[in-house]
């Protein structure tokens, strides 16, 4: 079934469905290098499905495969572009954000350039904070077409 995904990490994905809302309960995603992985069903949200790797955590050689090192930055980039918007609406000051983190103003504007990584438990601290959603920081363009079989 032709999906695409949103968002990947070593535990699983975030898949989009193209043309159905359904998917089975357990298959298997084909990337584009070949890389195939058995999943299973974590979550659904309409056309959005959280999908867990049936083998746990993937090793460092997939997790390679599954997103390139430019990916990675469009990603890094396209959440820093998020939080610094999602700051500016709540009218935060770089300062002012990095101080509720505890993190130095260098920092938060490095990570809105999308020039440093932001840590998972400090993006979930600026969600709240800004009063949005964990998925709307992160959510982006999708990182690759791909076939769940």
């Amino acid at each position: 079934m032709p999906c695409t995904i949103r968002d990947v990490s070593g535990t699983g994905a975030r898949l989009e469905l193209n043309s159905s809302a359904w998917v089975a309960e357990a298959f298997t995603l084909v990337f584009a290098s070949g890389l195939r992985k058995g999943c299973r069903v974590a979550w659904r949200k309409g056309r959005l499905v959280g999908a867990a790797f049936a083998d746990g955590c993937a090793s460092l050689t997939e997790q390679a495969v599954m997103m390139t090192a430019e990916e990675q930055a469009r990603h890094r980039r396209g959440i820093g572009a998020r939080v610094r918007a999602a700051r500016e609406a709540r009218g935060y000051t770089q300062g002012q954000l990095a101080e509720h983190l505890s993190v130095t103003p260098a920092f938060v504007a490095s990570a809105e350039q999308g020039e440093a990584d932001i840590p998972l438990y400090q993006l979930m601290h600026v969600a709240d904070l800004l009063m949005v959603g964990l998925d709307r920081l992160v959510a982006g363009p999708a990182a690759e077409e791909v076939d769940a079989a």
